[in-house]
């Protein structure tokens, strides 16, 4: 029960990764707000209460508080009107779960402006306005002079960290995330928010057609390395109290496995002291290549 009374938002939290979640904070006895707009996995098609009313249900019949939200939180409206729901049904807010979003996988050259437009706007700006409206709450509430705990959970990729061949709107989103994440967490230490962000690893609805072409299904009562529930606990622990000493910090999770990323670092260096001349860099640069650690490979190269 690390969670008990904390008021949790999760988005995208009618399906995989976000049910999954979702499910685990209430066990952990928090009240949820279990946000999916219920979209095909492509993000396209009508809006579906569906998925996040059953999400509530499951909840409800394990004893715990929820409630539904349909609201897009890709739009200034949708992500303001989410925050408030959890205000209004629960009385307060202390962690946010940014988890939404879908896939259009294309090679590079044959992206179009819509699908690179839709894909960043789902990933990014939907991660960007929750926090930005979760962050106003807390804020206002520090300077109120009451205390804040609060939690914000990004959703980054491994495809965000080290690229994927096919996902070039996927990955420069998840990518943009992590970015987001590093800067949020500067500029919200100081009214009691931590902000950290996570590289999962699962079969989810995102996921089934990859997993179903390169990995065979788990044998029955084996561990399930790539079952969604298997990154919850992280999760958990994150937007729990336990947390208070870590932010901004990105953890991939599969399976069992939690690893620290290391993203970029200052790496060898020179300096001349005055303007470099272009014919003289080959060697100069070809020395602090030698000297550098190599990128690890892109996803699918």
């Amino acid at each position: 029960m690390i969670c008990e009374g904390r008021v949790v938002v999760v988005t995208g939290a009618g399906r995989g990764l976000g049910r999954a979640h979702a499910l685990e904070f209430a066990r952990q006895g928090a009240k949820v707000v279990v946000n999916d707009l219920g979209v095909a996995r492509d993000g396209t098609g009508g809006a579906d209460r569906g998925p996040a009313r059953r999400v509530v249900e499951e909840i409800r019949a394990l004893g715990g508080e929820a409630v539904a939200d349909d609201h897009d939180v890709a739009t200034e409206e949708g992500a303001a009107a989410l925050i408030d729901t959890a205000l209004d049904a629960f009385g307060g807010l202390d962690a946010l779960v940014n988890n939404a979003g879908f896939l259009r996988d294309r090679m590079l050259v044959n992206t179009g402006e819509e699908e690179w437009d839709a894909v960043i706007r789902v990933h990014l700006k939907g991660h960007f306005l929750p926090l930005k409206h979760a962050a106003a709450h807390w804020r206002a509430r520090a300077k109120a002079g009451e205390p804040v705990d609060a939690r914000v959970v990004n959703t980054s990729s491994g495809a965000g960290l080290l690229g994927s061949v096919g996902q070039a709107n996927y990955s420069a989103a998840k990518a943009g995330i992590v970015g987001l994440t590093l800067v949020a967490a500067a500029e919200l230490g100081r009214y009691g928010v931590r902000v950290n962000a996570i590289a999962p690893a699962a079969r989810t609805r995102m996921t089934e057609e990859v997993f179903a072409a390169t990995m065979a299904p788990p044998e029955p009562g084996r561990f399930d390395a790539m079952a969604p529930e298997n990154v919850s606990p992280l999760v958990v622990w994150l937007g729990s109290p336990e947390s208070r000493d870590v932010t901004g910090r990105v953890f991939e999770v599969e399976g069992g496995r939690i690893c620290v990323m290391e993203g970029f670092r200052h790496g060898p260096a020179v300096d001349k002291g005055a303007r470099w001349d272009p014919a003289e860099l080959g060697p100069v640069v070809a020395g602090l290549l030698a000297e550098a650690r190599r990128p690890e490979p892109v996803y699918g190269a």
